[in-house]
């Protein structure tokens, strides 16, 4: 996927097409088993029925099963004091300098909007919703010694050529790392809000199916193979695999068609992201940053937003018209009975 040396290659129709000089008619044959044929691949109908397993471990799958980013969030980890908090409150997520922070409300002629709807959020914040939710995940993260793999360990497959100091994987990143890192991605690869949604439900899926927890020292290369593939599945014109490398100036075309390999083999091939699961982390991600004082820019209703939102109004009544008048109902009162009738006006 993404260049001449993916892991998932295929010969051309034409080529095969070419070895057969004379096409013979189609023979369908009854009674053949799957051993038989010699295809040992397993049916879609035979793996293994995910609706079946707990809800609450399927928040990625399920839209009713709460995130797990968002109960990181909501866990009270004990600080070394107030100071430490309130620093990484101000300048970690608000990027300002503390004080009296001005609400803005909205008034008969002035009317705030933030310009970040579901179908198109706001790109900025939204990647520091992201970068907050994975610190969560990083910050609040098991260490009962779960399952760890290789790929994504960066000591054994480092991002750049400079060495990592000893105690690399006991000191966790800040949420600004986190964000500089995947803005870094984003703005390179010319990726869309939507797509950082995606890279999100795609990493938890992955600590959920692999059993795995996202640390110090594989967390840059989880982000960088749920960016590729969401990359890829969301976007119509994806980026190639040998664009990261000239992005990630020291990781080579090799080392990013095994991650993305690996990373599709612990979801099991599952990159179905359902509308209502998209919709569930994209406000999810907002009650996140509403609780962690990150609130989306406010702005002031001009005349075009104005007239974009009516316009929005207009087609989507136009639309649900139909199914409006389907939907009343054929019994009327009595009372509504009274026909008003027009009577020719005589002028004297």
């Amino acid at each position: 996927m993404g260049n001449t040396t993916s892991c998932c290659v295929s010969s051309s129709p034409k080529h095969r097409r070419n070895n057969h000089s004379r096409l013979e008619p189609y023979r369908p044959e009854t009674d053949l088993s799957r051993e038989d044929t010699g295809c040992n691949l397993q049916h879609i109908s035979d793996r293994e029925n995910l609706d079946d397993l707990p809800m609450e471990y399927n928040p990625s799958d399920h839209p009713r099963a709460s995130t797990i980013f968002l109960s990181k969030s909501q866990t009270d980890v004990p600080l070394p004091n107030k100071r430490v908090r309130e620093k990484r409150k101000s300048l970690y997520i608000n990027h300002h300098h503390p004080g009296l922070v001005r609400r803005k409300y909205s008034s008969c002629s002035t009317i705030f909007l933030d310009d970040s709807t579901v179908s198109q959020p706001n790109l900025k914040y939204t990647i520091k919703c992201v970068a907050l939710a994975i610190y969560y995940h990083i910050k609040n993260r098991d260490v009962d010694g779960r399952m760890l793999v290789d790929i994504f360990d960066e000591k054994l497959h480092p991002l750049t050529k400079s060495e990592l100091p000893p105690d690399y994987e006991k000191h966790d990143p800040e949420q600004k790392q986190i964000y500089r890192f995947v803005r870094t991605l984003f703005s390179a690869a010319q990726l869309t809000s939507e797509c950082a949604i995606v890279t999100l439900v795609y990493l938890e899926r992955l600590l959920t199916y692999a059993e795995i927890d996202i640390s110090p020292s594989n967390w840059k290369r989880i982000v960088l193979g749920a960016i590729l593939l969401a990359s890829k599945v969301w976007d119509d014109q994806a980026v190639w695999n040998v664009d990261y490398c000239q992005i990630l100036k020291d990781i080579t075309v090799e080392d990013m068609n095994e991650l993305e390999r690996q990373f599709l083999e612990l979801l099991q091939f599952n990159i179905n992201v359902p509308s209502s699961v998209y919709a569930k982390y994209y406000f999810d991600l907002r009650s996140m940053a509403e609780a962690n004082n990150l609130s989306f820019p406010l702005e002031p209703l001009s005349r075009e937003k104005a007239q974009k939102l009516e316009a929005i109004s207009r087609l989507c009544d136009d639309i649900y018209k139909d199914l409006r008048k389907q939907a009343k109902k054929r019994s009327v009162s009595a009372d509504n009975l009274t026909v008003v009738r027009w009577c020719p006006a005589i002028i004297s």
